[in-house]
């Protein structure tokens, strides 16, 4: 198909021509230059690449698409995904793959704080570092770390599982370092050979998972109330 420019076009209309997309059709979006919620809301197998930056929220509410960034983006990258492939060749601001149910989102470079936020079922493969409560609250799914781990990652976290290549700066709370099995080496090789994460040696990475103290209400001071 024909580029998309958003030098021509409001980010509503683009998004409303990728939305009217045919299964397998390809497409590039030029000159995104920021603008925020682009490629959302897609139900179909299409392929869009963003030919440049994209802003706030860009693939979020997906299904079945691949949506690839040809650059860095803005927060909520691939937010409440439910399947398909959100991929930034670049870093990623706050809150990637915030929510998401399904799918896999790909950052070929650094995340910021709160990656996979919330995460309900994801894959989230991020090949650098990211910030401080990445898996915060994450309830089901997997994340990836090619890098460093900031602190208080894994907070809160249920039966989500979080491997990290690097070095984890600090665990947040009800999250423990555990045994890698081979069923974990597996999965990691699957992800570093299919997003071509060369650095990681699926071997050595750390498995941080939940410590399931918070599954139940729980206080010494019940008598009080």
């Amino acid at each position: 198909m024909d580029p998309l420019d958003l030098d021509r076009m409001s980010v509503r209309d683009v998004n409303r021509s990728l939305r009217e997309l045919r299964a397998g059709d390809e497409v590039t979006v030029l000159n995104p230059m920021g603008r925020h919620n682009l490629a959302v809301g897609l139900d179909n197998d299409v392929t869009v690449r963003i030919a440049g930056p994209a802003g706030y929220y860009v693939g979020g509410l997906g299904k079945r698409a691949t949506v690839v960034v040809d650059g860095p983006a803005g927060w909520g990258v691939g937010e409440n995904l439910m399947s398909g492939l959100v991929r930034v060749r670049g870093n990623a601001s706050q809150s990637a793959a915030a929510s998401a149910h399904g799918g896999t989102i790909v950052v070929d470079g650094d995340a910021s704080l709160r990656a996979a936020i919330s995460l309900k079922g994801a894959t989230v493969a991020i090949a650098g570092d990211v910030g401080a409560y990445c898996g915060f609250l994450a309830q089901a799914g997997t994340v990836l770390i090619g890098g460093d781990a900031g602190p208080h990652l894994g907070d809160s976290l249920y039966e989500a599982v979080i491997y990290v290549a690097g070095r984890v700066r600090g665990l947040g709370t009800d999250a423990r370092i555990e045994e890698l099995t081979e069923t974990d080496v597996k999965t990691v090789t699957d992800l570093v050979d299919r997003y071509g994460f060369d650095h990681v040696d699926p071997r050595n990475v750390t498995r941080v998972a939940s410590a399931r103290q918070l599954y139940h209400f729980d206080t010494h001071a019940h008598d009080a109330y």
